[in-house]
């Protein structure tokens, strides 16, 4: 079994540690400073054995330099190559490592940034997701280099893995994105309930990471566009009745939510 222990960076930023209990070796996702790991590889004795990158934005990379140690694996994008730090190993679509005895699935998710990969864990129960900035609690990241197609299919393309999935995202964008979230669906009891628990865990000062899958098809917006209504929302903050075709309908919440 998999622990995934959250190491707060930045502002908002997550890095995730993946460690197997009762082992000392660990690996972080998107390490964007040093600090934090380091800090907790001291304190908890640990030894890191890679890193996994999901896309080449700074606050997800920054500490790489620092990390990468003689014996330190990173693995990153094949199409992301020359953005980011030197890799060990350079994945794309299908391919599949061993993290810690663990299969670890690639899945490219351009939309984000062209290159955005996430990993996904098939074999723990539940399943493990960890996808950078393409899926967010609630939400999902802006749109810096792809299209609404893209981003629209690559969000289509995590919504397949089984509901139990645990979405590990890389910040703590919640709170906003369900105020955004309850303006498309005001009438979403199952949001609101969400909102009122994820208020409680950050007065907590708890992480309201990870989801899960099936939370997100209830309650993300970006995820529910073919939902009517979520597609009368859209039609209505557009002025366009016709509006239905599902890239269309994501194009216009994601606009609405780049103003919001």
């Amino acid at each position: 079994m998999l622990d995934v222990i959250p190491l707060p960076a930045f502002n908002d930023n997550y890095i995730w540690l993946l460690r197997l209990r009762g082992d000392q070796r660990c690996w972080v996702v998107d390490p964007g400073e040093a600090a934090p790991v380091q800090r907790y590889l001291q304190t908890h004795d640990l030894k890191l054995e890679g890193i996994l990158l999901t896309h080449h934005h700074a606050d997800h990379t920054g500490g790489v330099a620092d990390l990468a140690k003689p014996g330190v694996t990173i693995i990153g994008s094949l199409q992301d190559v020359y953005r980011l730090p030197p890799l060990n190993l350079q994945v794309t679509a299908g391919d599949r490592f061993q993290v810690l005895g663990n299969t670890v699935q690639v899945m490219e998710v351009p939309g984000h940034t062209l290159g955005h990969i996430a990993f996904y864990f098939p074999e723990q129960e539940p399943p493990l997701l960890l996808c950078g900035d393409t899926l967010f609690a609630a939400g999902c990241g802006r749109l810096f280099e792809g299209t609404p197609e893209q981003m629209h299919a690559s969000l289509q393309s995590l919504a397949q893995l089984p509901d139990s999935t645990q979405v590990f995202a890389a910040h703590e964008y919640t709170l906003k994105n369900l105020e955004f979230a309850r303006q498309v669906e005001p009438d979403n009891a199952r949001l609101k309930a969400r909102q009122e628990s994820c208020q409680a865990l950050r007065a907590d000062q708890q992480p309201t990471l990870p989801s899960s899958l099936e939370l997100e098809k209830a309650t993300n917006p970006f995820l529910r566009v073919t939902q009517p209504s979520v597609m009368a929302a859209a039609q209505k903050y557009s002025s366009n009745p016709d509006l239905q075709e599902p890239t269309e309908v994501f194009a216009i919440i994601r606009q609405w939510k780049d103003s919001a």
